[in-house]
């Protein structure tokens, strides 16, 4: 069982990004589809594929895939797999279905399929009739496809967007997975100036610190796989010594971030205090309007708020305004805005976007314009 198939699941936009991610930690051999990047892993993997993808929203281990037209094709094929290689006697595990395009519509019903032939298969298994439930939590995720079911093990539990700095999230969250591929599709590395001037609780600035500093992202939480026998104690140890070790010290980095809610930038350094990153980054209370850059060279990385009631179009209007006045000229400044409000380029002026990204935060589609600057010469790289 040592040879296993393990899967990142991402959102959509991100997948380039958790193919070089998984390229990184030594895998070869990626399957990449929408959604998704398979690869052929060890058990020893596990631990490390969750602690260090920054922008795969899980890890699943594949059990099994195969055609499913009828409950009975779902039934059977799924009670052949050995769920006992990994379900202990006293594992408590839910079912999780979703299907599209295709012949079995019903997730519930599929759930119930699955759910009940996971069960004839570990009463054959064990010898019991009678499961307690009291043991290591499992989720079973089920996927319908074109009739094509994809069973997996989720390994990681709580989404991989959840660091375990974030107690508090302020208006509108950006999720740190998106945050940390924000901040890979910029021009921006550690050398770099970069500002969020609408930080909010401080998401962006605090990813690119870990990144520069190399703090495995999930080295501040737990995982459900942390509690299955199948996999050793011992491999996560290691994994958490070895990302222990990896992290680089902190000093000379140039993060600064601004929001006009005090509240915010309280929240902002508590959570990059938790991140272990709050000695790498400048928060200050300061509304856009009232901000004064005097540098020629830096990358700008911000979500300002949107989704705002009509009422407030104004505000929201004179941040895009402000936008513009403060960087319309600053030829040597990359500008990148995420917003699902397609009228941002109308209002800044400074050229069209270089490039249009589309992507989601959560449910909400959302667009990416990149403005490119100039490339700062040798002797301003660090302004």
């Amino acid at each position: 069982m040592d040879k296993i198939t393990l899967i990142a699941t991402v959102t959509f936009g991100l997948e380039t990004l958790v193919k070089q991610e998984v390229r990184a930690l030594g895998f070869d051999d990626l399957r990449v589809s929408e959604g998704k990047i398979e690869f052929d892993a060890t058990l020893a993997d596990i631990p490390r594929a969750n602690l260090w993808l920054r922008c795969a929203d899980r890890v699943l281990l594949k059990m099994g895939q195969f055609t499913a037209v009828t409950f009975d094709d779902l039934f059977e094929q799924t009670k052949a797999l050995p769920w006992e290689d990994w379900i202990t006697p006293d594992g408590q595990f839910t079912v999780n279905a979703k299907t599209v395009k295709s012949t079995l519509q019903s997730g519930r019903a599929c759930q119930s399929i699955v759910k009940k032939a996971v069960v004839e298969r570990l009463k054959e298994a064990y010898q019991v009739d009678w499961f307690a439930e009291t043991g290591p939590a499992f989720t079973i995720r089920v996927s319908l496809h074109k009739n094509m079911a994809l069973l997996t093990l989720d390994t990681s539990g709580a989404g991989l967007h959840k660091r375990g700095y974030r107690a508090e999230a302020g208006a509108a969250p950006i999720k740190e997975t998106l945050a940390a591929g924000l901040v890979q599709l910029s021009f921006w590395n550690k050398d770099r100036l970069l500002i969020d001037p609408m930080c909010g609780s401080g998401t962006i600035l605090i990813e690119a610190a870990m990144l520069a500093r190399n703090i495995a992202p999930g080295l501040n939480r737990t995982f459900a796989s942390e509690e299955w026998p199948a996999v050793s104690k011992r491999a996560w140890q290691d994994a958490r010594q070895a990302a222990q070790t990896a992290v680089l010290p902190g000093g000379g980095l140039q993060l600064w971030g601004y929001d006009i809610d005090p509240a915010s930038i309280a929240i902002a350094k508590d959570n990059a205090q938790k991140a272990g990153v709050s000695g790498d980054i400048v928060f200050e209370p300061k509304e856009v309007k009232a901000l004064w850059i005097d540098r020629q060279y830096g990358i700008v990385i911000s979500n300002p708020p949107y989704g705002i009631r009509q009422s407030d179009f104004r505000q929201l209007n004179e941040i895009y305004i402000a936008l513009n006045k403060m960087f319309r000229k600053k030829k040597g400044w990359s500008v990148y805005i995420l917003t699902a409000d397609e009228k941002f380029p109308h209002y800044f002026k400074r050229a069209r976007p270089d490039r249009v990204r589309k992507l989601y935060n959560g449910t909400i589609k959302v667009n990416y314009y990149q403005y490119y600057g100039d490339k700062p010469p040798e002797r301003a790289a660090k302004s």
